[in-house]
């Protein structure tokens, strides 16, 4: 088992080399758009899992997700000798491609926050113009005494 700083310092080293490649060395057009984001590496360091995502040409085009996926099927071969070369550590490790869904996350959640902002909105509106139920003095006002109570 490594040590866990030096898995991440390979992990990092890796997200290096495969963006690097990516845009210099491979030359798939599939590829132009692909970021790579992060990089996991298991604590043996022979499986390295990279996670990427593609956007699209302008903000009107969707990305093309599953033709990022068969570039990088295609190019892993290259893409791990690239990482032994660079690494330099006995076991190269396998690396797996994985699309990250963490913009979609993001944009999910801020839908649900816009969502809250508009009821939060319809309800101070509404408290605006809302009146108290019941009386407008809830609490009884004290009992006024009169002679004959005072008398006993």
């Amino acid at each position: 088992m490594a040590d866990p700083a030096r898995a991440r310092k390979l992990s990092k080293r890796i997200s290096q080399i495969v963006a690097s490649a990516i845009e210099h060395d491979i030359k798939d057009p599939r590829l132009n758009y692909v970021t790579i984001t992060d990089t996991k590496v298991t604590a043996d360091l022979h499986d390295a899992t990279v996670y990427y995502t593609v956007l699209g040409e302008n903000l009107e085009s969707a990305p093309d997700f599953a033709g990022a996926a068969a570039a990088l099927a295609s190019a892993r071969g290259v893409l791990r000798t690239k990482v032994g070369q660079g690494t330099g550590v006995r076991f190269t490790p396998t690396l797996t491609f994985v699309a990250d869904t963490v913009p979609d996350v993001a944009r999910h959640i801020e839908d649900l926050l816009a969502k809250a902002r508009e009821a939060d909105a319809e309800v101070a509106r509404r408290a605006t113009s809302a009146q108290h139920a019941g009386d407008a003095d809830p609490y009884r006002a004290p009992r006024e005494e009169t002679e004959d109570e005072e008398d006993e």
